[in-house]
């Protein structure tokens, strides 16, 4: 009996110290909220004080990234219990929300800055499109030398990406108010309604209708392993209603967090005058570390299906959904938002979209196509400090 009361504590014990070890970033974002909440006047109050004004933008940053995946892990869970197509929309969600979070933040401290959306939605862009994609056709085809797709799959996201990239990134350059729609009501309306529908239409065509578009060709590889997988993720994570309220009291704390991380961005592209689109950068790359990470780990594990899925995903719904969100705070705040990309920006956006269309125009990948668009990449990180 006392043999049997002992385990008892010990798995219970294991249990407690996994569970506080598996939300340890959610912890340290709400220490760290508290931190700042009470001492922000101090930490705050000489930021041209450079080495404590670094330390503090690595703290949040790198706690904020930290609660940005948790919040992916427990929206993966989420999804994973509610099945199609609501699973795809918590993801999409609880990451949109993290960006336009920051976004927000940034965009209503200070100084008006219009361009900041264009820059985090066209960073978002290059970093999916060609870093992501890249990264992950080379990691795959170094140790599977081709990998197969779902060509019918690509082709969808890709056909709805470089219409809704252009009508957004590029039309308005070319308008009568350009760069920036918010100055008119109804063309506020036409970019912010037009982005929901494409993406809206897409996700019943993924979720429901066409679903096999977006699987794992034939059926074949790792998705018969990858099904006991999924059930023992979603067995081993607990309770459905556990893992709704720690995605959104993480969330919670990020969307806090976000507004002390912008005085620090702000002051950085203000008084230290650093280029613009650092600041667009910095927010892709807070929203889209999770996904690069899962991407990758798909390639390596040669379902390039999966990493496909999220690659593309990642840019369709930074411009399907994050686009309409600045338009509308900018609307009721009053502050402009500039979408038009500028043409030297236009050219490798045209060209980025030319080439993912070439990459995949056929079933097979190959190392020589993530190479392209890892050096696309390079080219877009050189113009932004030399443009």
């Amino acid at each position: 009996m006392k043999q049997r009361r002992a385990k008892r504590k010990q798995t219970e014990s294991r249990g407690l110290r996994a569970t506080l070890a598996a939300e340890a970033p959610g912890l340290a974002g709400l220490a760290t909220l508290a931190i700042v909440y009470l001492f922000h006047e101090r930490l705050f109050a000489d930021l041209h004080n450079y080495p404590l004004t670094i330390l503090l933008f690595l703290w949040l940053f790198g706690t904020l990234l930290w609660c940005a995946f948790s919040v992916v892990r427990h929206a993966d869970v989420v999804a994973e219990h509610l099945g199609e197509p609501y699973g795809t929309l918590v993801l999409t969600l609880s990451v949109i929300i993290i960006e336009v979070s920051v976004l927000a933040s940034v965009m209503l401290h200070g100084d008006n800055n219009p361009t900041l959306a264009r820059d985090a939605m066209f960073a978002t862009l290059m970093i999916a499109l060609n870093f992501m994609v890249g990264a992950a056709l080379v990691m795959g085809a170094l140790r599977y030398f081709e990998q197969e797709y779902n060509l019918a799959g690509a082709r969808a996201y890709l056909a709805v990406i470089a219409a809704l990239a252009v009508f957004t990134m590029v039309l308005p350059r070319y308008m009568q108010t350009e760069p920036d729609p918010s100055q008119a009501p109804y063309q506020t309306f036409l970019f912010a309604a037009i982005p929901l529908l494409f993406y809206s239409v897409f996700l019943i065509i993924q979720s429901v209708r066409h679903g096999a578009f977006f699987a794992e060709p034939g059926h074949r590889g790792n998705t018969a392993a990858a099904k006991p997988e999924r059930a023992h993720h979603a067995a081993e994570d607990g309770l459905l209603a556990y893992h709704v309220v720690m995605l959104v009291a993480t969330l919670i704390v990020v969307v806090l967090l976000a507004e002390y991380l912008a005085v620090i961005i702000d002051f950085g592209l203000e008084d230290l005058d650093l280029p613009d689109a650092i600041g667009g950068v910095l927010i892709a790359i807070l929203v889209l570390s999770p996904e690069g990470l899962t991407a990758f780990q798909a390639a390596l594990d040669n379902r390039l299906q999966r990493a496909v899925n999220v690659c593309l995903g990642s840019a369709l719904a930074t411009i399907g959904l994050t686009v309409p969100a600045v338009l509308i705070i900018g609307l009721i705040t009053g502050r402009e938002v500039h979408l038009g990309l500028d043409p030297v920006e236009t050219i490798l956006l045209l060209l980025t979209l030319f080439i993912s269309g070439l990459t995949f125009g056929g079933a097979r990948t190959n190392v020589l196509q993530g190479v392209v668009h890892l050096a696309l990449f390079i080219v877009f990180v050189a113009l932004i400090f030399s443009p």
